[in-house]
């Protein structure tokens, strides 16, 4: 049951947050920087998919050790560390084989999802502790 509730508490603030930054402050940055490649329509299924799988590897990964390690320290930290590596090889990758990917895009997601497994991560972590779960 842990993990259940762990997964929801960490998928819910991580979905919020990056809701926040896609619909409000990154929408139009994407779109002017990346139409050429937007689609018409948003792939709602593959986007579920990404945060189910993307929020257990921050469990598995970071949360959990952070909870067994009872250190707040650790989550923020190595959260941060996740979000950047698997950030920067989604857009180094597509640096490195998508013509015209902006350098500029790339920089801000890498900075972007640092910030974003940290904070999900530290804030899991303090959820998780005050609710003692």
């Amino acid at each position: 049951m842990y993990y259940l509730k762990s997964y929801l508490i960490t998928i819910v603030i991580f979905f919020a947050i990056d809701l926040v930054w896609l619909g409000a402050v990154a929408k139009n940055l994407y779109r002017e920087q990346l139409g050429f490649l937007l689609k018409d329509n948003f792939n709602a299924t593959a986007a579920a998919i990404f945060y189910l799988f993307f929020v257990a590897g921050m469990l598995f990964f970071v949360i959990n050790r952070a909870v067994e390690l009872s250190s707040w320290q650790y989550a923020l930290f190595a959260g941060a560390f996740f979000g950047f590596i698997t950030y920067s090889t989604y857009d180094m990758t597509n640096l490195a084989t998508i013509k015209d990917w902006p350098v500029m895009i790339t920089v801000i997601d890498i900075v972007w999802g640092s910030f974003l497994c940290a904070a999900t991560s530290l804030i899991s972590y303090l959820l998780i502790n005050y609710f003692k779960i």
